[in-house]
């Protein structure tokens, strides 16, 4: 009996020590992603706009990189990317029309084989029937900010409270009441916000509507030393921004300005004008039931009654000044309430002890423009839209506090979850296991430059065909497809992008060898100029 319960008490500490060790203990892996939220917009990477303390918690407790990266600026063209670990022009999502061939695989398939619990709340963008995941409700298409509508396996629901809220809200739900405590987790917490049109809750618009912000260095950018797409492109603020859908200036006041000012339209690249639809203002602002519009109320007719009292007499500084105000007053608001609410979720990690053996990861479809060269919107292979936050914490494997500085991409998630849950990834993704910048072997990553290529072109935005390489120290472009151009940013010397030296002769050898490590990674990334062709609207 006694030999019994030493054996018993031997193979007890075995097993101990080997889950001490993290042998074959698969990990949980909670996804955060949102929309379209700039890195300029996390405290973590820079403070100047925003606090964002929970956020900052990821970073904290784990790894922020600084040089993270999308292939394909735009919002579900970059969700497939992750989904497969392939890049568009390979899964064929290359921009927000075409259709996604689910036929393929995609990573969550292959956690659900390997025995993990899978799950998705919020904002997936295309399909209603994701594969490989277990339970799920996901917004249609974009989705709405207020009383959202959501599509589940068995049936759709209109949920009441504000988007944000509620998709924290299910996340929680499935953690407390839904979760198999005996399998491992995959859970993708997705936000819309702070995608366009920017309905913050009524609260976080109140609050936000009396902060000002700072403005960018190159807010007034008239785009000298640049190309024809950054003259081009359609999303200035001053022109492209929207008075009722983007300022919330009520459609009643917009029409009473008209007769005051008949300039006040929305203008095309092409130098011509058309008049702005109230529909976007009137469907978001009818979706509040009549408690939650009381509440928008108060914010709406301040700026209603700020826009009819002083837009008349401002100059065209003034109006650009104006509405980068507002802009970042909404926009900012929106991320406000996902950091509450990521807050959350982290804190109901840390207080059940499941934080000890998760993976949790926080990022965005892409960057954002925050009056950087006078834009809004994203699209271009320029930093702010190009670069996206990335932060990742994985307790006792990532150093707390750590920063990585080297060449990452959203192509890449994929095949490092794959690796971190011990699951063989299919030889076609085309993305690098982040594990080794993780577990800090840095000398074991080799990649020094990665490939861009963005194809919605002519759509909104007007943002021109073009592809790229990009490394630590330059960035080069070509513009196809309607014009032949080609643009070199020296991102040492020249952090805004202000001065393409593609021809500067004291660029010539870098602009070949460049021209030659592009040619290399097209080729390894099976992407060509022929290709491209096939992908041209009629």
């Amino acid at each position: 009996m006694i030999r019994k319960l030493f054996s018993v008490h031997i193979l007890t500490l075995l097993f101990i020590s080997s889950c001490n060790k993290g042998d074959n203990i698969k990990p949980n892996i909670l996804f955060i992603m949102s929309d379209d939220h700039a890195y300029q917009a996390i405290s973590a990477y820079d403070d100047k706009l925003i606090n964002t303390p929970n956020i900052d918690r990821i970073a904290d407790e784990g790894m922020l990189f600084s040089n993270a990266s999308v292939t394909n600026s735009i919002c579900a063209p970059s969700r497939a990317v992750i989904l497969t670990g392939k890049h568009s022009h390979i899964n064929g999502k290359i921009d927000n029309i075409s259709i996604f061939d689910d036929s393929q695989m995609t990573f969550p398939q292959l956690f659900q084989k390997a025995g993990y619990q899978t799950s998705m709340f919020g904002k997936l963008h295309f399909g209603n029937n994701p594969k490989g995941i277990d339970d799920f409700l996901i917004l249609p298409g974009q989705g709405d900010y207020i009383n959202p509508r959501f599509l589940g396996r068995d049936k759709d629901t209109i949920i009441t409270g504000y988007v944000t809220d509620v998709i924290t809200d299910l996340t929680l739900d499935w953690f407390m009441n839904k979760r198999d405590e005996n399998k491992p987790f995959l859970t993708f917490y997705l936000h819309k916000a702070p995608h366009r049109a920017w309905w913050p809750s009524p609260e976080k618009f109140a609050e936000f509507y009396d902060k000002r912000f700072q403005e960018p260095e190159t807010l007034y950018d008239d785009y000298t030393n640049r190309g024809t797409a950054a003259k081009t492109a359609e999303m200035n603020l001053l022109t492209h921004m929207q008075y009722m859908q983007d300022s919330k200036v009520r459609p009643s006041v917009f029409e009473k300005m008209k007769n005051v000012e008949p300039k006040i339209l929305y203008a095309r690249g092409d130098g011509t004008f058309f008049e702005p639809s109230s529909k976007s203002f009137t469907e978001r602002y009818n979706r509040a039931n009549e408690e939650q519009k009381k509440k928008y109320d108060l914010t709406l007719d301040k700026i209603s009654n700020d826009f009819e009292s002083n837009w008349p007499s401002m100059s065209n500084k003034e109006k650009m000044q104006w509405k980068y105000q507002r802009y970042m007053q909404d926009y900012l608001a929106t991320i406000s309430s996902v950091d509450d609410n990521v807050g959350r979720v982290l804190d109901y990690l840390e207080e059940t002890g499941l934080d000890k053996n998760t993976i949790v990861v926080y990022t965005s479809d892409q960057g954002f423009y925050l009056g950087e060269h006078g834009w809004f919107d994203k699209r271009f292979i320029y930093d702010q839209s190009f670069k996206t936050p990335l932060l990742i914490k994985w307790p006792n494997e990532i150093k707390p506090g750590t920063t990585s500085d080297e060449m990452v991409q959203n192509l890449d998630f994929a095949q490092t979850f794959l690796e971190a849950a011990m699951i063989n990834a299919p030889s076609d993704m085309q993305g690098e296991s982040l594990i080794p910048l993780l577990k800090g072997n840095n000398s074991n990553w080799t990649r020094d430059a990665v490939y861009y290529h963005y194809y919605e072109y002519p759509s909104v935005h007007m943002a021109k065909r073009h592809y790229g390489i990009v490394n630590k120290e330059f960035k080069l472009v070509h513009f196809y497809f309607d014009i032949d151009e080609w643009e070199l940013y020296d991102r040492l010397n020249d952090p805004n992008e202000m001065k393409n030296v593609y021809n500067d002769p004291q660029y010539k050898e870098i602009v070949e060898s460049l021209t030659n490590e592009l040619y290399e990674l097209r080729k390894k990334y099976k992407d060509s100029d022929e290709l491209s062709k096939t992908f041209i609207y009629e």
